[in-house]
């Protein structure tokens, strides 16, 4: 019997970065950041040579991963044929529909998706603002991502300090973040320019809680945070809104020359509900 002959790794693509994980203990552990996973969905984002989607096969009831790159769709095809419960979809994350990953019949029962990935460091903020749209209509669970750290840490960043802005606001209004680990460049092959870091995102949006309605408060936030030199009165007055009204609407609670970047997500709750008094929380999905 002829020997078999082994499958060919297709090299990195660059445009797509790809930078693979090759860190065994590293591995492990992003995978059981997401904990027990033995009744759960999971959909992993572009999983590559697949790293990450061995070690989560034969833990989850059902596992989903979405790969751009059809060589190495191909290739995770071959490597988990004999795992029935692993799907492998050659697609764009940005453009598929998560609804569509969970079975019509485990919706009417409630069931979430939990979502894990290395991701591409030049698409992260989109990627997670989809993630954000499918959280809202209560579709994931839980995430464990990895991404550069800088960007990780805007994500984490606490109102006050440099890294907290838009995208530390936007992210915060819809998930619990949490920091769990940091791996160097050798982690990776090839090695990235930058350090990378794993975040766990528990999906709670906080739009009803905070009474304001999602479409229009994330539109609020793009104008507080609309010029990071300028405070919110000025970002606001730039937008449209006069003087007279920003002084009818203020909240006490906000200094008058205050940057955005400086308030928790509350008094800028407080102070959208003034000036939007007919806004109300509306639906969560919108």
């Amino acid at each position: 019997m002829s020997p078999a002959i082994p499958l060919r790794r297709p090299a990195p693509t660059p445009k797509l970065g790809q930078h693979f994980l090759t860190d065994d203990a590293a591995t492990h552990a992003i995978v059981d950041a997401l904990g027990d996973l033995s009744t759960r969905t999971v959909l992993e984002i572009g999983p590559g040579h697949g790293a990450l989607t061995a070690i989560l096969a034969p833990r989850c009831r059902r596992l989903v991963a979405i790969e751009l790159d059809p060589a190495l769709a191909a290739e995770l095809r071959f490597r988990l044929r004999a795992h029935p419960t692993v799907q492998i979809i050659e697609a764009d994350i940005l453009t598929t529909d998560l609804g569509t990953l969970i079975p019509q019949g485990d919706m009417a029962d409630g069931t979430t998706i939990d979502v894990i990935g290395n991701l591409p460091y030049y698409i992260t903020s989109e990627i997670l603002l989809r993630l954000f749209a499918a959280g809202r209509q209560g579709l994931l669970a839980r995430a464990v991502l990895m991404m550069q750290r800088e960007l990780a840490d805007r994500l984490a960043a606490s109102p006050g300090v440099r890294d907290y802005g838009l995208l530390s606001a936007t992210t915060q209004m819809n998930a619990r973040v949490e920091t769990l680990f940091t791996f160097p460049p050798e982690a990776f092959s090839p090695p990235p320019a930058v350090h990378s870091t794993v975040l766990r995102l528990e999906f709670a949006p906080r739009f009803a809680e905070l009474n304001v309605d999602p479409a229009g408060f994330d539109a609020f936030l793009k104008t507080c945070f609309a010029q990071k030199r300028k405070t919110l009165a000025n970002n606001l007055r730039a937008a449209g809104h006069s003087p007279a009204t920003l002084e009818a609407a203020w909240p006490a609670e906000i200094p008058p020359q205050a940057r955005a970047e400086s308030l928790a997500l509350e008094p800028l709750a407080a102070l959208y509900r003034a000036l939007m008094p007919s806004s109300g929380a509306g639906p969560i999905n919108a």
